[in-house]
């Protein structure tokens, strides 16, 4: 019978870490007080970190720290500084999204285990030949992944793969959401979600609201998969949620079967949003997935037993040898391996000598430990004495030794930061139009650009050779990939020159085609160490990640470029979100929109090979008050005077005659 995979659990305190542990998780992940997704959980002290690594040692867990979002220059220093620390305090990989600090991290510090965050959009095989290259040891997969698409991707990847297995689901692809950002300021790139897709629109309707998953029922075709790590979501829940939820799964996988109506029901009384879903796991992507949080739900959660904390306690062995003339010797044994120490040599007693009994109660005060002596043998001379206080020392010696068993060594080095250089400012201009249909027929508009990209399905059938580039889709799964491949080659055979990639994961298909390789947005570039990853790896261009300022894009340099007109792509979805707004017709022929509380309008239009794009509500806008260096531009919704009349304020630098969204300067 094949090994289980890990239990991962979430803490978003202390107290939870302790819950998971007493729960049964076999590895446990949290946040300090920097650089974790989940900025507003109460997240750990560097003091709480070094307890809860030690904690988690003693008792056999994995601890995982999330430093999982994006990183800007000027934080890199206290980044790398903040992930030695980790390193010495013995935490046992990083969960990161950012590759250039993972680069860095992996570089001055090679002893620490990267595991790649969902926020890096990791979802097909190539992703993972990626991250398997710079250095990682697993990815967690996208969440939108199939049984099928699992399967296969974890069969070809040469490194981990970690799935979610139950809690909240994010409507949009992980690392790929922009609106909270642009519609708040508080990016969910940076661990400041403000979940508006949790509100109604305009109608008092949730269209963006997922139910949580749980795989409770699907056990035996979960562990089919292959995935080497299965995560509960949580790290902003109570204690109580994560003993529960925790509970139930360890005995599930421990007993290799489904979920009882019973136990489905308690997961329910734990937490959920109107039930729970599969959807995306059986490919079945509808209206069923949605839910909301009733106050029903509410008070339940709010009855839930409360966590007195860890009962739990590890069994040892112990073994202890008091001869005359001999050293103290003291052996603790268990899954972890064995360790003996010795102490003082006995005297002979004067007048009460040490007898059998005391000895065995003074070797078995664990109380405060994470064990419990099962056995203990010992071996021993009548009449000897021993202090006490070296009974008890030794035994504390033995404890700690016997933790530590497994440790790794720690490797760290000093980081070094070369010396600003000049920085290239290339004057290049592209533009990507979303819809062939919109293509304006004037010359003039292609002689504005170096390069014009279509989505690659539009590409096929516009046929128009003044279009030169073609972008590939947000995400290509492992069993969409031969299509796009083929699609590939139709689009460079019909003239295409230029291709669009925001994915690592989809960079193989890209430099395959033999076209020139450029880096789209998604790509998350927010660093100068992640541009330049990008760039050795075969980009020729990168456009930058629409979050920064100015002042942090030319922190950055290079052949870069911002997005300097457009309505931002801010959630890629899986699931048709036009069908439950106004019919999926609507998102064929690019009439569909949601409306916010606010009577704010924001387009959806679809992708291939159906999903959708829900674009931000006002445009991007900089004719007036532009950035330096390359420019891109994004058109969706535009009809082809009005691109005109975009690449006409351009020239002239006109204010803005609309609602528009500002780049911030600094």
């Amino acid at each position: 019978m094949s090994a289980l995979p890990e239990l991962l659990a979430p803490a978003g305190s202390f107290t939870a870490l302790e819950a998971a542990i007493d729960a049964g998780a076999d590895a446990v992940y949290f946040a300090g007080e920097s650089f974790g997704a989940r900025a507003f959980a109460k997240n750990f002290t560097r003091d709480e970190i070094t307890e809860a690594a030690k904690l988690c040692r003693a008792y056999g867990v994995k601890s995982y720290i999330t430093l999982n979002t994006l990183i800007y220059d000027r934080e890199m220093r206290e980044v790398l500084e903040y992930a030695a620390f980790l390193e010495n305090a013995g935490i046992d990989a990083l969960i990161i999204a950012d590759m250039g600090a993972a680069t860095l991290i992996h570089r001055y510090i090679p002893t620490m285990r990267l595991h790649g965050s969902t926020q890096f959009s990791g979802h097909n095989a190539d992703a993972a030949k990626f991250l398997a290259a710079c250095g990682f040891d697993r990815m967690v997969g996208a969440r939108e992944l199939s049984r099928e698409d699992l399967t296969a991707l974890c069969q070809n990847s040469p490194i981990e793969i970690e799935t979610f297995i139950h809690g909240a689901l994010c409507v949009c692809h992980s690392g790929q959401c922009l609106y909270s950002s642009m519609i708040g300021g508080r990016s969910g790139n940076r661990g400041m979600c403000a979940q508006p897709c949790r509100l109604p629109d305009k109608s008092g309707k949730y269209p963006l609201s997922l139910k949580d998953l749980s795989m409770a029922s699907r056990i035996p075709e979960l562990l089919s998969t292959g995935a080497a790590s299965l995560k509960i979501e949580g790290r902003m829940k109570s204690p109580e949620y994560v003993h529960g939820v925790v509970k139930i799964y360890r005995r599930l996988l421990d007993e290799r079967r489904s979920a009882t109506a019973a136990e489905n029901a308690e997961l329910a009384e734990i937490f959920s949003r109107d039930g729970f879903t599969t959807g995306y796991f059986d490919r079945k992507i509808n209206a069923s997935m949605l839910g909301t949080r009733s106050e029903d739900a509410r008070q339940k959660s709010r009855e839930l037993t409360p966590f007195c904390g860890i009962e739990r306690k590890v069994p040892i062995r112990m073994a202890a040898t008091l001869r005359r003339g001999q050293a103290f010797a003291l052996t603790v044994c268990g899954e972890k391996g064995e360790v003996t120490v010795c102490g003082g040599t006995p005297e002979e007693a004067r007048t009460a000598p040490l007898d059998r009994a005391a000895l065995e109660k003074n070797l078995t005060k664990l109380g405060a430990t994470a064990y419990t002596c099962t056995d203990l043998a010992i071996d021993m001379d009548d009449g000897l004495i021993l202090r006490v206080s070296e009974i008890n020392a030794l035994r504390r010696e033995a404890i700690e030794r016997y933790a530590a068993i497994g440790e790794r060594e720690h490797v760290t080095s000093e980081p070094s930061f070369a010396h600003p250089t000049e920085k290239e400012d290339p004057k290049a201009r592209t533009a990507l139009v979303f819809r062939a249909k919109n293509l304006p027929r004037e010359d003039a508009f292609y002689n504005y650009f170096d390069v014009v990209f279509l989505p690659l399905a539009e590409y096929l059938q516009a046929k128009d050779p003044r279009v030169k580039g073609v972008q590939l889709p947000g995400a290509i799964f492992e069993t969409e990939k031969d299509k796009i491949a083929a699609d590939l080659a139709r689009a460079r055979e019909m003239g295409a020159e230029h291709v669009l990639c925001g994915n690592y994961g989809h960079l193989p298909l890209a430099t395959a085609s033999g076209m020139h390789v450029h880096g789209d947005f998604r790509l998350n570039i927010t660093n100068k160490t992640s541009a330049e990853l990008a760039l050795a790896n075969g980009f020729e261009s990168l456009i930058l990640s629409p979050e920064l300022t100015q002042a942090q894009s030319r922190d950055i340099g290079g052949n870069v470029r911002n997005i300097v007109y457009g309505r931002l792509p801010i959630m890629l979805l899986e699931k048709c979100a036009a069908t439950d707004l106004s019919g999926c017709k609507a998102c064929g022929n690019d009439r569909a929109e949601l409306i916010d509380r606010r009577g704010k309008h924001f387009p959806i239009l679809r992708e291939e090979p159906h999903r959708n794009l829900l674009f931000n509500s006002v445009p991007t806008y900089a004719a007036d008050r532009p950035p330096r260096g390359g420019q891109h531009f994004l058109f969706t919704t535009e009809k082809p005077q009005e691109m005109l009349a975009v690449l006409d304020a351009y020239e002239r630098r006109l204010p803005p005659e609309y609602d528009i969204r500002r780049i911030k300067e600094k």
